[in-house]
């Protein structure tokens, strides 16, 4: 619209006029002109009832009878307004009706004219007005107008009012592949196709309406160097200062990479929007701009809520002043930080966010603006914490687990090193308890545990450490107690806990006694697993005397140890002679029972030892240093049997043999690997390597590159024994393994163990988050196959389908 103040007598007389003509027409007039937001807003009224005075709705309402309206222009053609005359009551005669209609068409039309002579005189006032302001540049110091619009890249033009082209500079000339004599005195009708000349055209009406600059729009353009690009057209009216309408002006800019920027930043808010993380934009100072994606799920506000303002409204208080100096040390210098935040909810709850902070540079390369993109990961840390708590305690009891107990005599061992003090463990075993547990079954034998490991907490000093290490095991530590008086003390204190009987169901009631063995540091051992082993050795000859007793080390019962000679000795003789064999153990499809492989297990039968558990015999080759080359022969000796089978057209899905973690740490077992695979001819894909979860976390870093290898190679990997340790989520996510086993020490209680019970579903659901397949291994009964199949186990092995046996005996598991 053009902007021109209408003094405000000359709108009385405009209202007198229009006054004058509804009661000679017996109609109401209103003059209505453009606002600021180009619509038409009633400005005076005449001849209104005394119930609508001063109500322009009750016009508007009546618009379906018979009026008369005319355009009131600008002198340049610009919309001023428009006049209009309503007949409420109408006469009874047709022709009353016509004369009136012609009357007030006539009156209107005056009263038309006059108006538009005062916007005429009011124009060129004001055109004059500004001429005085701007004054007026001398001929001599004027350039040439051509010459100047030529040295813009923009397209420049101008059309008369009869819609020529009568002006325009080289890059519109260059732009539409036309000389300057195609185009000048053409109009759009004869240089474009009829749509795109509409569109010229309805441009230019739209500008001239307006009196003022409009943006025509955008629209592709097309060029003889460039095959198409995107332009954005300005247009405005040329009118002297007389107010006489001179045509129009145009100025077209490329806006392609604006366009391109655009379209990548509608893109990139789609897939924000879209994503299950929370992402939220600031400004270079820190107020938030825009959100997207999961934000207002996780933070609880909505977008509405947060623009404008600082993210440090989220601040939990948890992170101090040194957490935010290394986060913008790191923002600012590399562009990005990652890691996690405590953050506070809507609600005020706090929670942890895994966050990445990203910032998004200028032309100018300074920061423009700061991404953050998070996940809750509430549920990943309530798992860990569960996780973490499971691998340092024992489930049932609540006490702290072999584990813990270690780690915490080795701190005591530190101490009373440096003080040069002592500390005793009592090793503590409950007699003929099996009996329980067959007797009254192992629900109640769980209950009977936990009360003793209540009443042993009571019995125990404030500074001691009681432990379950496994079944009905228990240890305790007395830090700085070593002397024979005040450990005898603690002794009875201790089989205080026995003196009352153990309820057994409602009425029912048992006795129960322990057997104790005691080692002192540092006459019985200078680390903890030589003190543990003492105090278990003693706690057995307390066992063997009578039971109900407790015993102290003595250096005659390492004696004991010497049979321990012979097996290493004897296992020697077994590698040379080949006294060993192995057996396979199929492992099956919960579903649908069916073979997906087999696990190769190690026998030793020794001419003169007989047949040796290899709970008996794995550990003594690790402790002197044989089990890598008994595991070379392990895997090499599987591969062979697998080639076997192949080449008897057996389908048996994978063999999986166990590494130990002494075959990994050496720096040649990937090659050793891959050197009997080549050898044997037995495809890696065919091979599984089951690794404990102990040495994973023991050494996560060689652990992740070389099974990363092995991966890659077409290997299966699975970690065996999973929940004995600790398992870091975030090294588990590193590693590349395929498979979780459940250990049968967990298998063995369920489902009549409630701890047992909720190890097994926490393991089964962990890998699957992970996209892990998850096996139990030792399933026995019906019971623990039923609950493991409804918790959604994937694959089982144990006796309940099959021992292990030789390759001959394996045929009705082989496809």
């Amino acid at each position: 619209m053009i902007d021109i103040n209408v003094p405000q007598d000359t709108w009385l007389k405009w209202q007198a006029s229009i006054d004058l003509i509804t009661r000679i027409s017996n109609c109401v007039g209103v003059l209505r002109v453009v606002d600021a937001e180009d619509q038409l807003c009633a400005k005076i009224s005449a001849g209104l009832k005394a119930e609508d005075s001063g109500s322009f709705e009750a016009i508007n309402v009546k618009d379906t009878s018979e009026r008369v309206s005319i355009a009131l222009l600008w002198p340049s053609k610009a919309i001023f307004g428009e006049l209009s005359f309503y007949f409420i009551e109408q006469t009874d005669k047709a022709e009353g009706l016509t004369d009136c209609l012609a009357q007030t068409k006539q009156l209107a039309r005056l009263t038309a004219d006059n108006i538009e002579l005062h916007l005429a005189e009011l124009y060129r006032q004001y055109r004059s007005q500004e001429s005085q302001i701007r004054g007026r540049v001398s001929n001599g110091d004027q350039i040439d107008l051509q010459l100047f619009i030529d040295s813009l890249k923009e397209h420049v033009w101008m059309k008369d009012t009869d819609g020529r082209y009568v002006i325009f500079n080289r890059s519109v000339e260059k732009s539409w592949g036309k000389t300057r004599e195609e185009i000048i005195n053409k109009t759009d009708e004869e240089l474009f196709v009829a749509d795109l000349a509409e569109e010229f055209i309805q441009a230019d009406t739209e500008a001239i309406n307006k009196g003022e600059q409009i943006t025509a729009g955008e629209c592709e353009g097309q060029h003889a160097e460039i095959d198409r690009y995107w332009l954005e057209t300005s247009k405005v009216p040329v009118v002297t200062d007389d107010g006489c309408l001179k045509g129009v002006i145009g100025l077209s800019r490329n806006i392609s990479q604006h366009k391109a920027i655009q379209e990548q930043l509608e893109l990139s808010g789609r897939v924000f929007e879209n994503s299950v993380e929370g992402v939220m934009i600031t400004d270079r100072d820190g107020k938030i701009i825009e959100t997207y994606g999961a934000f207002s799920e996780i933070t609880g506000y909505s977008r509405e809520e947060v623009l404008g303002k600082n993210p440090s409204m989220f601040s939990s208080g948890r992170h101090d002043k040194a957490f935010y100096d290394d986060l913008w040390t790191g923002l600012l210098h590399k562009g990005r930080w990652h890691g996690e935040i405590w953050n506070r909810r809507k609600n005020g709850a706090i929670f942890p966010q895994l966050v990445t902070l990203s910032s998004m540079l200028g032309d100018d390369g300074l920061v423009r603006y700061f991404v953050a993109v998070f996940t809750d990961i509430s549920a990943q840390k309530k798992n860990e914490e569960q996780l973490a708590h499971l691998a340092y305690h024992d489930p049932l009891t609540n006490l702290p687990n072999r584990m813990t107990l270690t780690a915490q005599i080795e701190q005591e061992l530190r101490h009373a090193h440096h003080q040069g003090s002592q500390l005793a463990i009592v090793f503590i075993d409950v007699d003929l308890f099996k009996q329980i547990n067959d007797s009254f079954g192992h629900l109640m034998g769980d209950e009977i545990l936990v009360e003793l490991a209540n009443r042993l907490t009571a019995k125990k000093g404030a500074e001691d450490t009681l432990a379950r290490i496994g079944g009905d095991e228990f240890v305790v530590l007395f830090p700085g107690g070593g002397g024979s008086e005040e450990l005898t003390l603690a002794l009875s204190k201790l089989r205080e806990a026995f003196e009352q009987p153990f309820s057994v169901g409602e009425n029912d009631q048992v006795r129960l006694t322990a057997s104790m063995g005691v080692s002192v540091y540092p006459h019985d051992g200078k680390d903890g697993y030589t003190l543990l082993r003492n105090a278990d050795a003693a706690k057995h000859r307390a066992k063997q005397d009578s039971r109900n007793s407790y015993a102290f080390y003595t250096e005659s019962l390492t004696l004991e140890s010497r049979e321990h000679l012979k097996l290493q000795s004897a296992l020697h003789m077994a590698l040379e002679e080949g006294n060993f064999h192995l057996v396979y153990q199929p492992k099956l499809n919960f579903n649908s029972l069916k073979t997906v492989g087999f696990e190769a297990l190690l026998r030793w039968e020794d001419p003169v030892l007989g047949v040796i558990s290899p709970g008996i015999f794995i550990p003594v080759a690790e402790k002197i240093g044989l089990i890598n080359s008994i595991g070379s022969w392990v895997l090499r000796e599987a591969c062979l049997q697998g080639v076997k089978w192949n080449e008897q057209g057996k389908i048996f899905g994978r063999i999986a043999v166990n590494i130990a973690g002494q075959q990994i740490k050496r720096s040649s077992f990937v090659e050793e690997v891959k050197q009997i695979l080549n050898e044997t001819g037995f495809p890696a894909q065919s091979l599984e390597l089951e690794v404990t979860e102990s040495f994973m976390m023991s050494d996560p870093e060689v652990a992740i590159r070389d099974l990363r290898v092995l991966g890659e190679l077409g290997v299966e990997l699975s970690v065996d024994d999973f929940g004995t340790g600790y398992s870091s989520l975030n090294y588990l996510k590193k590693l590349p393994i395929h498979k979780l086993k459940i250990d049968q020490s967990f298998v063995r209680d369920i489902p009549s163990d409630a701890n047992n019970t909720a190890i097994a579903k926490a393991v089964i659901a962990l890998g699957h988050a992970l996209n892990l397949q998850v096996i139990a291994e030792g399933v026995e009964t019906e019971e623990q196959a039923d609950f493991l199949r409804e918790s959604g186990c994937d694959e089982v092995q144990g006796y309940l389908y099959s021992r292990p046996q030789l390759p001959t005996e394996l045929l009705n598991f082989l496809l």
